[in-house]
């Protein structure tokens, strides 16, 4: 069943200002000002300015009276479309084969079967709103079984997500106002001077009478949004990705004609990478069916790559997950993420290539949702930031750990506070209780003294940690550090925690 991710940017002139100035004061007030002829007026208002009392269309001379240090910029609609072009095109990138621009402020995308690769529903909506928030973009998540209903209740919410489970969207958008719907302002204004206030009012009336008046638009999207009729999502596109396709006379549905015609969509669209000397890292095929509807299905590598056998059999694999319904008729196959590629001479026959390949392993495991990385070293004492993630076939790095102590073979991903006894300062603890089990320790070594990073947080200029390794009556090994120098409270709180198991 078709889902629909809308994405509503509320501030997004404001947020772009924002991030093309970092200088600004997080606590600065930001009013957007549009003109027309003489008349200035409040197009965007920031959350401080909406604090101070400023609303969208208030005089930019009234704004200006209310709020004494209001930083008044022009608006500027082109840099904001750009802005959102270039957000959309990360998001296709990122989320989902079929992202579009929707309006001036939103992002839809068609996420069916992509929401069992982040959890569910409501962590990837979850995942969707930090990860604009991480970018200093505010936004307002919802997902639906419509384009018209996700655009709705996004618009309509105060909190940061909302899911609408299949099936709900009639009693989701029947009390949401009918400026809503996504029709023009005149016919709102209309509607309003008839009495008519919210889509499910709307929805009860006789359609012939609103017809005749208002014309075929009304019913439309009234329609779309209630799942009656479909609304496809034309996918973003831009000259710079490479893109081939294939229009059929007569529609196509069986799995055989479709993984041939997909082996051709490859090896066109090889031949085009190879001309522009760029390799595939992520790629979409699209299927557009009779009926109007699209579904599409996502391949990566973890490198760039213009194998038309591997990357013909990556999408074959998957090829079985195509509804086709009534008949395809039009397949399409994109190179969304790409990456410069030369030409490698291969190796003589008569000498021998001892290097296992693993890419194919990773794009296998990659493409069934699995999440593939390698862990990489970071010059830091502090233990959590000695580690990072990166791609499984990223670059060797040249930074490598130092250090003359044992280290363990697990690093929880969060230092457990565990109850211990131990003489103060430097002694390892006797016993420990750590997740509910008292452990009796035998033998210990340490302490191993880790200084905290001032440089990174201005809490650290004084902490330390003592660590110790200890082995329990069972013979099991554990990393445990005391927060602080066991004398002077400002170097930590000198409770005791967990933070490795040894192999």
């Amino acid at each position: 069943m078709t889902r629909v991710v809308s994405i509503y940017l509320p501030d997004l002139p404001t947020d772009r200002i924002r991030r093309a100035d970092p200088s600004i004061p997080r606590d600065q007030a930001i009013a957007v000002i549009a003109r027309s002829g003489p008349k200035r007026w409040v197009s965007a208002a920031d959350a401080n300015a909406r604090k101070a009392g400023l609303h969208v269309g208030m005089p930019a001379a009234k704004a200006q009276s209310l709020f004494r240090g209001l930083m008044l910029i022009d608006a500027d609609p082109e840099a904001d479309l750009v802005a959102l072009e270039r957000i959309t095109l990360w998001a296709l990138t990122i989320y989902s084969p079929i992202v579009a621009v929707d309006g001036i402020d939103g992002i839809v995308m068609d996420t069916e079967g992509a929401d069992h690769l982040q959890g569910g529903e409501l962590p990837m909506v979850t995942k969707i709103a930090n990860q604009f928030l991480a970018k200093k973009l505010t936004a307002r998540v919802a997902v639906a079984d419509t384009w018209g209903a996700a655009h709705a209740c996004a618009r309509a919410i105060t909190r940061e997500t909302i899911v609408v489970p299949p099936g709900e969207t009639v009693r989701a958008v029947g009390k949401l106002p009918i400026s809503l719907l996504r029709l023009p302002a005149k016919i709102v204004s209309d509607l309003r001077i008839l009495g008519f206030q919210t889509i499910g009012e709307l929805a009860n009336t006789a359609r012939a009478p609103l017809t005749l008046r208002f014309g075929p638009e009304v019913g439309r999207r009234l329609d779309q949004i209630l799942c009656r009729i479909a609304e496809p999502i034309e996918p973003i596109r831009t000259p710079e990705l490479v893109e081939v396709s294939k229009v059929f006379a007569e529609p196509i549905g069986a799995a055989e004609t479709i993984d041939k015609y997909v082996g051709r969509l490859v090896l066109q669209l090889i031949d085009e990478l190879q001309k522009r000397g760029l390799g595939v890292r992520r790629a979409d095929l699209i299927a557009e069916k009779v009926d109007g509807t699209r579904q599409a299905i996502r391949a990566g590598t973890a490198k760039p790559a213009r194998d038309a056998a591997w990357l013909t059999k990556l999408f074959r694999d998957r090829t079985e997950k195509i509804e086709p319904g009534f008949g395809i008729e039009k397949l399409i196959l994109v190179a969304v993420m790409t990456e410069t590629l030369e030409d490698v001479q291969k190796l003589s026959a008569l000498v021998s290539d001892d290097i296992t390949d693993v890419t194919p392993l990773i794009d296998i495991y990659g493409n069934r949702g699995q999440r593939v990385y390698r862990v990489a070293p970071v010059a830091s004492d502090v233990p959590e930031r000695s580690v990072q993630r990166i791609r499984p076939a990223a670059d060797p790095i040249i930074v490598a750990w130092v250090s003359h102590w044992r280290r363990p073979a697990r690093l929880l991903l969060h230092p457990e506070l565990i109850e211990a006894i131990a003489l103060l300062p430097d002694r390892p603890p006797v016993s420990i209780v750590w997740r509910g089990k008292r452990r009796k320790v035998k033998r210990a070594d340490g302490p191993e003294r880790i200084f905290g990073e001032w440089w990174q947080r201005d809490a650290e200029m004084e902490a330390v940690r003592d660590y110790f390794v200890i082995e329990d009556e069972f013979g099991e090994r554990l990393w445990v550090f005391r927060s602080g120098d066991g004398v002077d409270p400002e170097t930590g709180s000198h409770r005791w925690f967990c933070h490795g198991i040894f192999a």
